[in-house]
């Protein structure tokens, strides 16, 4: 009994959260957007004048349609290698523009390999790069090339607004 009125005096309480404690968080809404997209890549010059290309350099330019409304622009390492069908990408993009209403900027990062004609590819959100209404954005996108048209399917987190 003691023990109980030395804490109902000192301020105590059970429903206070502790000192160390993580602060409340934002709500995070898992969330799909989907649509097309136009890109032009335009070779660069070398970074040496041999006549190995290798890696070869490329600047993008995109604009996207649907939930995604945007430009993008960024920078293609690629090289490929003397087995058809054998090759690697890396890209960073600048993406600006709203996202289902939400405006703002993100980066995304590619990492792509073709082993004999078979892709492999992977492309993220850099963590922390959103801007605007985008702060906090993560995700992955998903990038489809049919009948000489491309598509993007892109799963993210981010913020419920208020």
């Amino acid at each position: 009994m003691c023990l109980y009125v030395g804490f109902a005096g000192s301020g105590y309480s059970q429903n206070q959260p502790a000192a160390n404690a993580e602060p409340a968080r934002e709500k995070v809404v898992t969330s799909h957007a989907s649509g097309t997209f136009d890109v032009k890549l335009t070779p660069q010059a070398p970074d040496d004048k041999t006549a190995d290309a290798t890696p070869a350099r490329m600047s993008i330019d995109k604009q996207f349609h649907g939930d995604l409304e945007a430009i993008s622009k960024g920078q293609m390492l690629s090289a490929g290698t003397v087995t058809k069908g054998s090759a690697g990408y890396v890209a960073i993009e600048k993406v600006s523009g709203t996202l289902r209403g939400r405006k703002g900027t993100f980066v995304l990062q590619h990492s792509g390999t073709m082993t004999r004609g078979e892709p492999s590819l992977s492309v993220t959100v850099v963590p922390d790069s959103g801007t605007g209404e985008l702060v906090g954005l993560a995700g992955r996108m998903k990038i489809i090339i049919a009948e000489g048209k491309h598509s993007y399917e892109f799963d993210y987190t981010l913020a419920a607004t208020p």
